[in-house]
C-alpha cells in the first residue's frame, strides 16, 4: 500500500509516518500543508493519503478541501481525514459527493497503528470509515424527531458498525449472528430509511449519510 502523510506538524508527521513504516506501510511522501499534497498526489499517485483536517494557512479546514480536490483530481484515490475534534458535521461534508473510499477518524487513533491501518486497507477496497467514537455520540442523541426511531435496537446495532466501515461478514462475527441475519437487518434498514435500491447509489453508504445527518 503507497500512502502520502500530510500533517503541518513536523513530530506528529514524523510520528505517523514512522508507526505506518513499521507497519508495513509504504510511505511514499511526507508533506506539510495541503498544495504539496495535491502536487504529490498528481504525482505519485498513491493509493491512499491520510491528512489533517486543519492545515495552513487558517487551520480551519484547510483538510477537507484538500481532501475533496485530491479525490477530483485522482479518481480512485483513498482518503482518511484525521480531526482532533469530534465534529460529525465535518464527516458528513467528507462523505457527501465522494460516497466510497473515504475514512474519517479522530486524530488519537494514529496511537493505535492496527488501527490505522485497518481504516487504511478498508478505505483503499472502496469502503467507507467513520470513527465509532463519532457513530457512538450520534447514536446516543435524543432529538425531537428522529429519523432512526422506526429502527429497532438490532438494526441500529448494525447500522452503527456499518458506519464504522465493517462488513456484514465482520458485523456478524461481532454480533455472534449469521451473515444472512445481518444482510435481513441491513435490507430493513434501507427498507425503514427510503432507500431503494438504484444502480448509481450505494445504500450502504446513504444509510451512513442518514445516520450523520440524524
Amino acid at each position: 500500500m503507497r500512502v502520502i502523510v500530510a500533517e503541518d506538524v513536523l513530530l506528529t508527521r514524523e510520528g505517523i509516518v514512522h508507526l505506518l513504516s513499521e507497519a508495513g506501510v509504504d510511505v511514499v511522501a511526507a508533506v506539510e500543508d495541503a498544495d504539496a499534497l495535491l502536487r504529490e498526489t498528481a504525482r505519485l499517485h498513491p493509493d491512499a493519503v491520510i491528512v489533517d483536517i486543519r492545515m495552513p494557512p487558517s487551520h480551519t479546514d484547510e483538510g477537507l478541501v484538500a481532501a475533496s480536490r485530491v479525490r477530483d483530481a485522482v479518481p480512485g484515490t483513498a482518503v482518511v481525514v484525521l480531526s482532533q475534534y469530534l465534529e460529525p458535521a465535518y464527516a458528513l461534508r467528507l462523505l457527501e459527493g465522494h460516497e466510497d473510499h473515504v475514512g474519517y477518524l479522530l486524530k488519537d487513533r494514529v496511537f493505535h497503528p492496527a488501527v490505522l491501518v485497518d481504516a487504511l486497507r478498508r478505505v483503499t477496497e472502496g469502503e467507507t470509515v467513520v470513527d465509532p467514537t463519532i457513530v457512538a455520540r450520534i447514536m446516543g442523541r435524543k432529538r425531537a424527531h428522529d429519523p432512526l426511531a422506526d429502527l429497532s435496537v438490532r438494526e441500529r446495532e448494525v447500522l452503527a458498525l456499518a458506519a464504522e466501515g465493517l462488513s456484514n461478514k465482520a458485523i456478524a462475527a461481532r454480533l455472534f449472528v449469521t451473515d444472512r441475519t445481518v444482510e435481513a437487518h441491513m435490507a430493513s434498514v434501507f427498507a425503514k430509511l427510503g432507500l431503494a435500491e438504484t444502480p448509481d447509489a450505494h445504500r450502504r453508504v446513504l444509510a451512513v449519510l442518514a445516520l450523520l445527518r440524524a
